[in-house]
């Protein structure tokens, strides 16, 4: 391991991000960006590294490219998955919707597909770091623009109308409240809703996503507070991407 990949920046109190990524440009982009708004950067630039940096940092969150010289970038995802809870981004070049919904699977947290801007990285890192804290902590009212959801007393309104929801509905609102903001795939659904049957057809979760849309929508036909993600899955907004879409505007 070298100085350089192994260099930690001035010490400051933001969360540690372990930038993983064989290309000298790229870990300077992301520890230039990320520093500019109190992340602490660690760097490694290949597979190994990477598990060597996690080992003794501990990082907050991990940014990963999938390209790394000695081994995929997926290898990581799943050793990381066997002792560490820190979120995972993971960055590629790649399109293919079958490897986010993998690596989604495997225990990536998020997927960014390259080139990117520094300020949707920033965007996804502070949801997945939220997300983290949440689970520690877990809060029991999620909103976003006029719902509100009541984990805790299973209550759910919108725009201070009371929504009475099935118990199989308020189910999978639940699961998409407790991880608002990231992409939750198709299988990921089956397995918390129908965990004696979690390969069923996942036509069965469309048609419940179809009855949950009907009653907390504005419009069903053109949603606004669960996202579709082609051929992967469904995420909630947080109320920061509500607001980035436009939508508190218009709702307003």
């Amino acid at each position: 391991m070298t100085n350089e990949t192994a260099a930690l920046t001035a010490p400051a109190t933001g969360p540690l991000v372990l930038v993983v990524d064989d290309e000298a440009p790229i870990r300077r982009f992301l520890r230039t960006g990320l520093e500019m708004h109190g992340f602490r950067v660690a760097e490694a630039e290949t597979a190994r590294q990477a598990q060597e940096e996690a080992v003794m940092r501990q990082p907050d969150l991990v940014v990963l490219d999938l390209g790394l010289p000695d081994a995929d970038g997926a290898t990581v995802v799943d050793a990381l998955r066997g002792w560490s809870k820190a979120p995972i981004i993971v960055l590629s070049v790649r399109k293919s919707e079958a490897e986010k919904v993998k690596l989604l699977e495997s225990g990536a947290d998020d997927y960014i597909v390259k080139p990117f801007g520094m300020a949707e990285l920033l965007a996804r890192a502070r949801v997945v770091l939220r997300r983290a804290v949440r689970e520690e902590t877990p809060d029991p009212l999620v909103s976003v623009g006029g719902l509100v959801i009541d984990i805790a007393r299973r209550l759910l309104s919108r725009d201070g109308t009371a929504i009475i929801l099935s118990p199989k509905q308020f189910a999978l609102l639940r699961i998409l409240a407790v991880h608002q903001g990231s992409v939750l795939t198709h299988r990921q659904l089956m397995r918390e809703l129908w965990p004696q049957e979690p390969d069923e057809d996942v036509q069965y979760l469309r048609i419940l996503m179809k009855k949950l849309r009907n009653r907390i929508e504005p419009d069903p036909a053109r949603p606004v507070y669960i996202v579709t993600e082609l051929a992967v899955g469904y995420r909630l907004r947080t109320q920061e991407q509500f607001t980035a879409a436009g939508y508190a505007t218009v709702m307003s």
